[in-house]
Formats: C-alpha cells, sequence, structure tokens
C-alpha cells in the first residue's frame, strides 16, 4: 500500500522559527511577531488543517505537544518517525539538538491503545554521536508498492545511513543531490519531501533542483518504469511549497492529495487539472506554519500504516 488513512499529527505549544534548523533550512523566514502570537496562529492553522482532513474522512490522531520540552519543530513529526505494514517503526536522527527531544515513547502507546500493532522499532539515533543524520520522510520519499526510497542527500540526510535504511526495509536506493538557489549559490535543499511528493499514480517533483543529469534522468527513469505521470514543478512553486505534499485514503476510499492553500495557488490551471485526473485535492492555509517552520503540509502529517492487532 502506498498511501493510508491514518495520520498522526502534532498540535504545537511552543512553536517558532527554530534558531537550531534555520543554518540549512532556507525556507525559513521570520515573521516579526512575538512567539506567543506566532504559536497561537500555528495552533489555529492546525486545528482548521486537522478539522479539514477528518471532515473528508481521514483518521487524525492528535498528539498534545509538552510545553516543559521546548519543541519548536514538533508540529512535523514525520521527521523522527516512520510507521511501516509489517509492524515496524523507524526512529531517526535529528540534525538540530533541540528536535531530538521530540522523540516521544508515549507515543507509541497511543498508537498501540488506538489497536495498532507494534513489532519492533529499528533505531537510528546513536548516529547522532557521529554527526550523522536521516531525518525520517523528510530525507526519504517511499515507494513502499516498488520497494523504492528516494534521497536528495544533505547535512540532514547522509549517504551510508540511508543505505543502512534501504538494506534494513528491503528497499531500493534511488539518491541524488537536490539544489537550490540561495543568495546567487547553488545549495542542498535541506529535505527531499519539499522537492518531491510521491503518489500512488504520479509524482509532483521539481526536475530543475537535480543539477546532475545523469542523477536527473535517472530519477525520471525510476518514475516512469514503475508507471508514475510525472508533474513538473519549479523551483519558485517548490518554494511555495509546491512539492510538499501527501497523498492520503478519507472515506469511500476516496484519494485525496494534501498540500497547503500556499502551494495550491502557486499551481498553474494544467497542473491542477493534471493532478485532478489521479485525485482530488484538499488544501488547507497554512502560512505561519510556513513560513516560520519551513515546512508545509506533508511535513506535519506521519503516516501510519501499522496492521491492527
Amino acid at each position: 500500500m502506498q498511501i493510508t488513512n491514518t495520520i498522526l499529527m502534532v498540535r504545537p505549544v511552543a512553536f517558532r522559527m527554530n534558531e537550531e534548523t534555520a543554518v540549512n533550512n532556507y525556507f525559513q523566514e521570520d515573521l516579526s511577531l512575538k512567539n506567543q502570537e506566532i504559536n497561537l496562529k500555528a495552533q489555529e492553522e492546525f486545528d482548521a488543517f486537522v478539522t479539514k482532513l477528518q471532515a473528508h474522512g481521514v483518521q487524525v490522531v492528535v498528539i498534545e505537544d509538552r510545553i516543559e520540552e521546548d519543541t519548536p519543530d514538533s508540529i512535523f513529526p514525520n521527521n523522527w518517525i516512520s510507521f511501516h505494514e509489517d509492524g515496524t517503526i523507524g526512529v531517526y536522527p535529528m540534525f538540530a539538538e533541540n528536535r531530538r527531544r521530540e522523540r516521544r515513547e508515549d507515543v507509541f502507546d497511543v498508537l498501540e491503545d488506538k489497536g495498532f500493532a507494534i513489532d519492533k522499532i529499528v533505531d537510528y539515533t546513536s548516529a547522532e554521536e557521529e554527526e550523522l543524520y536521516l531525518e525520517g520522510t523528510g530525507s526519504i520519499i517511499l515507494d513502499r508498492v516498488h520497494k523504492k526510497a528516494y534521497c536528495a542527500l544533505s547535512d540532514r540526510a547522509d549517504e551510508e545511513l540511508f543505505i543502512e535504511f534501504c538494506e534494513d526495509f528491503d528497499m531500493f536506493p534511488v539518491i541524488f543531490t537536490a539544489n537550490q538557489t540561495v543568495d546567487g549559490k547553488r545549495l542542498p535543499i535541506y529535505h527531499t519531501n519539499v522537492m518531491m511528493a510521491l503518489a500512488e499514480t504520479f509524482a509532483v517533483i521539481c526536475l530543475e533542483a537535480i543539477d546532475d543529469k545523469k542523477e536527473r534522468k535517472n530519477v525520471i527513469d525510476h518514475l516512469k518504469k514503475d508507471g508514475k505521470e510525472i508533474i513538473a514543478i519549479t523551483e519558485k512553486q517548490m518554494h511555495s511549497f509546491a512539492g510538499n505534499m501527501l497523498q492520503v485514503l478519507g472515506a469511500d476510499d476516496n484519494r485525496y492529495l494534501v498540500m497547503s492553500s500556499t502551494a495550491y495557488n502557486s499551481l498553474t490551471s494544467n497542473q491542477l487539472k493534471t493532478i485532478e485526473q489521479h485525485c482530488a485535492i484538499l488544501h488547507s492555509p497554512l502560512s505561519t506554519i510556513e513560513t516560520c517552520g519551513g515546512g508545509s503540509a506533508r511535513c506535519m502529517m506521519a503516516e501510519v500504516f501499522l496492521p491492527k492487532k
């Protein structure tokens, strides 16, 4: 299965621009508001987003963040945890020290209480001691059906660690570098999932971010071989979070591509039409979260593929 109807989300209590991640997340911007005000706006956006997903039959497991941990990016749980159909959970090493506090074992208890079966936990966090990182499904785009994993290497996605993940989870690695222009320089994009989204029958991807022609061709070849229609977005659209999308399952087996309103508004009518030939679109305003957090709709959703007990 490539998509699920169950999503885990973390409601923020201390959301703000994270100074520790801003060093290599060039999507973050300072809003010049008090942190309390920023968090309040983020909570409003979060609640409206959850309500919209639930209204379309998506099951959302909401975890309340803990104020004492002071975790400004806890709203992006997909970076520290991934859930798999065989009952395995992946737990990942994080670049920013204050993000490591987001990892919480009580999340496992919540899921087990809701009837999900956890068979084993694969924990990569010891890599932090060597300053090696791999930030979950932020760094890794999974094609669960074709057993492939796509990864754009960066400070937050170590190649050897990624290959180890692929061996552990029996995935074929598709490795490349994706860049963006920052002050006239080409610098690595911090997470693969801001430039690429993989759905059942299509992929939304910023191909112009892959500067190396051989690498770009390799990614295209893999996607085409697996029958994915490629919807190419521009770097400008990527900066509006048009690559940060996730396909989910709603009521009556309806498929939805979920994105922010910023992403939706950046797409051309042709791109929207192409997506809508595959599935419906759901979008919600997330501008505070995007501006301060440098992440969008996809980052906020950790997909739960665990089997039921």
